[in-house]
This record gives C-alpha cells, sequence and structure tokens, in this order.
C-alpha cells in the first residue's frame, strides 16, 4: 500500500490487540461499542458518545454520520445521537431538498415556515402530555432534520465542490479514488472540516475464506481491489487532513470486527483471528510513526504490550479530549464506563 506507506510518519499500529470475540456480529458490536453483546442493555457506539460529548446543538448537520452502510447504534443514548447514513456519496441524501411542488423562493420560504410551526405545536402538545425523554428527543432530531434542510450546510454532501467552495478538480478526486469507498473518505473530510464529530467509513466485507489474494489484489468493476481501494482513500484523507491543519483535532482508526488467522488455510483464504491482530490509529493528541506491541514468532498470540478494547477505546477517547474515565447513565441511572465494563487506560507510548 505505497500511499499509506508515505503518510504512516502520522500513523501508528498497536500490534498486540486481544479481544476473543470471533463472531461477526459479536465482534461489530464489541468494537463499536467497547461491550459485549447483552440483551438487557444497548450499549451506544464511539460516534453516538463522541456525539454526545463534543457536537454543538447549534451545528445543523448530525453529529454521527455514517458512509457506505449503517453503523452501531446509539443504544440507551436515544435516537438524537443515532448515525445519519449516507448510501451514496457525492450524491444528495434523501429527502434533504425541499419537494419541488412548493414553489420557489418567497413562496417556498413561507410555505415551509408554515409547515415547520404546525410540526412544532405538534410536537410540543406531545412533550406537555408528559411522554418522557422519547418525546424531547424525537423533538430534537426532528429539529435538527430541519435545521439541515434550511440550512447551507447541506452543500457538503456535494463532492463536485470543495468547502471552500471552489470546484473540486479531478485531481482530487482521483487521489481518493473513483469509488465508493474512496469518495466516502473525501465526503469524511469535507464533513469534519464542516463541524461534525464523528464520521464511519465502510469498504464492506474483508471475510476472506476462499481466494485472498485474489479479493485484495484484483479490480472489482474497474474500482481496484479491496487494497487498492484502501490504499488510495486512506492516504489522501491522512495526507489531506494534515496538509490543512485538521490533524491535530481529528483521530482516526481502521478497525475491523477482529483479526485473520496468520496461517492461509486449505481454501487459500483466512480464517477469524480474535487472539491477537492489528489496527491502526492517529491524529489528535497521538504520536505518530509508531508499531506498539508484538507477536510471537508464528503471529498467533501476543508477546509484549496486550492491549485490550478498553484501552484502544480510552486512547482514541483521549486523543479528541474526552477523558477515558468519562462515565454516561444507562436507563436505569446506572454510571456506564465509556471504554467498556472492564475499564481501560490511554496507551501511554502513542498519547
Amino acid at each position: 500500500m505505497p500511499e499509506i506507506a508515505k503518510v504512516m510518519k502520522h500513523m501508528n499500529i498497536v500490534r498486540s490487540l486481544v479481544t476473543n470475540e470471533g463472531s461477526h456480529e459479536r465482534g461489530r458490536t464489541l468494537m463499536h461499542t467497547a461491550y459485549q453483546p447483552n440483551p438487557a442493555v444497548q450499549f451506544p457506539s464511539i460516534g453516538a458518545v463522541a456525539s454526545k460529548e463534543l457536537t454543538p446543538k447549534e451545528l445543523a448537520l448530525p453529529g454521527f454520520i455514517t458512509v457506505n452502510g449503517a453503523s452501531e447504534g446509539p443504544g440507551f443514548l436515544g435516537m438524537a445521537y443515532a448515525p445519519f447514513t449516507v448510501q451514496n456519496p457525492g450524491s444528495p441524501p434523501g429527502n434533504i431538498n425541499p419537494p419541488g411542488d412548493l414553489g420557489a423562493d418567497k413562496a417556498l420560504r413561507e410555505r415551509l415556515d408554515r409547515r415547520r410551526l404546525m410540526f412544532s405545536s405538534v410536537e410540543k402538545n406531545f412533550i406537555s402530555e408528559k411522554r418522557g425523554d422519547a418525546a424531547q428527543a424525537h423533538a430534537d432530531m426532528y429539529k435538527k432534520a430541519f435545521d439541515l434542510t434550511d440550512s447551507e450546510l447541506k452543500k457538503v454532501f456535494d463532492l463536485s465542490v470543495d468547502t471552500n467552495g471552489k470546484s473540486m478538480g479531478p485531481k482530487v478526486l482521483d487521489d481518493y479514488g473513483r469509488n465508493s469507498f474512496g469518495q466516502g473518505c473525501l465526503l469524511a473530510r469535507k464533513l469534519v472540516e464542516t463541524g461534525v464529530t464523528c464520521v464511519e467509513v465502510d469498504l464492506g466485507g474483508w471475510d476472506m475464506h476462499n481466494g485472498i489474494f485474489n479479493a485484495l489484489h484484483n479490480s472489482t468493476r474497474g474500482m481496484g481491489g479491496r487494497l487498492d481501494q484502501l490504499d488510495k482513500g486512506m492516504g489522501a484523507l491522512v495526507k489531506d487532513l494534515v496538509d490543512r491543519g485538521l490533524w491535530q483535532n481529528t483521530a482516526i482508526v481502521w478497525m475491523g470486527e477482529f483479526g485473520r488467522t496468520p496461517r492461509i488455510n486449505q481454501n487459500g483464504g483466512r480464517d477469524h483471528w480474535a487472539r491477537c491482530w492489528s489496527v491502526a490509529l492517529g491524529g489528535g493528541s497521538m504520536k505518530g510513526g509508531i508499531a506498539y506491541g508484538s507477536t510471537d514468532k508464528d503471529g498467533t498470540s501476543v508477546k509484549d504490550n496486550p492491549v485490550s478494547v478498553g484501552d484502544l477505546f480510552a486512547t482514541l477517547y483521549q486523543a479528541i479530549g474526552i477523558k477515558a474515565d468519562t462515565q454516561i447513565r444507562d436507563p436505569l441511572a446506572r454510571p456506564r464506563n465509556i471504554v467498556g465494563d472492564k475499564g481501560g487506560k490511554p496507551i501511554e507510548a502513542l498519547i
């Protein structure tokens, strides 16, 4: 991955992560929330927590946006912190513009204002009936939706124009890669530059139990293999964030649900492996260019400096200014650690 190699002085690799969750569903939940799945409590994802702690209430854009796929939800924090999903980066999200039959200019403004006032009166009546926090969360969520459709900030979703209002040159689009992941990374840069707290960009499945080398390197519909898409998108994103002075305020993590077996199986693929695996992270208050931890000679278990998911989350939160010992209350008012029930400490070598 030559483009990522050029920016690795800004990134770090944790090579000794231990999670022990080898199931897709359980691993996905753990790596989004720092908690193992619990049928009694739905824990919020890292994006929802970061949005709650850092997003200004007056921001018209959602504080947590996912691109190319849905993320884990807000859990017990409520729908006000749910991820806003963008399925096709470069295309405006659905229903972001008023219906065409509402007219234009002054007539449009008057009709939108009347609709908003009417909706607001219904919401206030609903809240006055003392229906609990859900009613207020519903009102807050719809206010956010109205604010976005009425705001110039919605232009951020248009990848033909940069945040400075100038045309997005073809070279920028080429540098990121003209595929959904590359364009998603470009959109992520524009979103954080505009004030969005957390953006998650999905690159699809890496569950390569068969023919892993072809899957990683062969072109898919002319878009390049998995590694090519990752290389261009993430390489360009890190470079852009550094060049634009955003790196010291933005943390990035690249990870999946778990690692892959160090040995190739009989089908030419790799299987699930959560006993030791690697995650790349950098930005914010983190140093760069560090390879932390190591495995034994076979790559099957950790040799030194084991890292838990709580430690990983603590490091990421610390990097963007959220204290790792922060707690949030669940629906029964019980304090919950944002770094998981087993706790975690920031990796000192990286901060």
